[in-house]
């Protein structure tokens, strides 16, 4: 099959590779995994090994129909549900109530995905990605926060597992991957869809001016007096940086979470 640029496809050739990802995955064997693009099923086949079912969503309609006899034995066994369908309009609700999502997502649809699956209510207990490295790394550092490394790690904990090379794919595209795990996911950080709200309002404007300090951006979007000592509920400072010369990436998740909550 040739890859369609418009769906931003690149298509997992090596077996290896894809028996790396299922296992980094770290499924149960009665684990339900939700599979985004399956494109060619070299990862679904590995995720049909480890896992009791796979639902699988393919928005190409070639492929789609190429994966529905691919994969007959495995629709008609029930051990694979096979979509097709955007997963930017697709219903989570749908999905069961607990499940594990693993992927080789195209690259334009990473933040979407992000934001779809972790801000949702029905929530996957896992994320295992397939996705830029440079975004990989970015979100798994322990320094020099980002609004996405932020957000990923306000519901779960993200870990790079381990590299793959742009050769690994066809076509091959111009930089290396990585795969990305997010455990322990949750809303524990937010018991209220206030709070919630409120941290991302809080991040987004931290980060409008990258060269101004934290705080002038902050006081700069109407969000806290600039002289104003910053306090948490409970009482305590949430951030003793914050009112000095700290930038939004140097504070970490902590800071953004007590200030949401002040």
């Amino acid at each position: 099959m040739r890859a369609k640029k418009s769906l931003g496809q690149n298509f997992l050739m090596h077996a290896r590779i894809a028996e790396r990802i299922a296992c980094a995955a770290k499924l149960a064997p009665d684990a339900v995994v939700f599979e985004i693009g399956p494109g060619t099923g070299m990862l679904t086949r590995e995720l049909l090994k480890c896992a009791k079912k796979v639902i699988a969503l393919e928005a190409d309609r070639e492929l789609f129909e190429k994966l529905q006899d691919d994969f007959a034995r495995e629709i008609t066994g029930g051990r694979l549900d096979l979509i097709h369908g955007d997963v930017r309009s697709f219903d989570i609700t749908t999905l069961p109530k607990k499940y594990a999502l693993v992927a080789n997502i195209p690259y334009y649809l990473t933040g979407d995905i992000f934001r779809m699956f972790l801000e949702t209510e029905r929530q996957p207990s896992s994320l295992t990605l397939l996705v830029q490295k440079e975004v990989a790394e970015r979100i798994a550092r322990a320094k020099k926060e980002s609004i996405l490394s932020l957000s990923v790690k306000a519901y779960g904990t993200p870990k790079l597992e381990f590299r793959v090379p742009r050769g690994a794919f066809t076509p091959a595209p111009k930089v290396d991957s990585a795969v990305l795990t997010v455990r322990d996911i949750s809303r524990k950080n937010f018991p209220a869809r206030a709070d919630e709200e409120r941290f991302f309002t809080l991040i987004r404007a931290g980060f409008a001016h990258k060269r101004k300090f934290a705080r002038k951006n902050l006081s700069e979007a109407g969000l806290f007096p600039l002289n104003a000592p910053i306090y948490g509920a409970s009482g305590e400072q949430a951030s003793p940086v914050l009112a000095e010369k700290a930038r939004a990436e140097d504070l970490p998740l902590a800071a953004w979470l007590a200030l949401s909550r002040g």
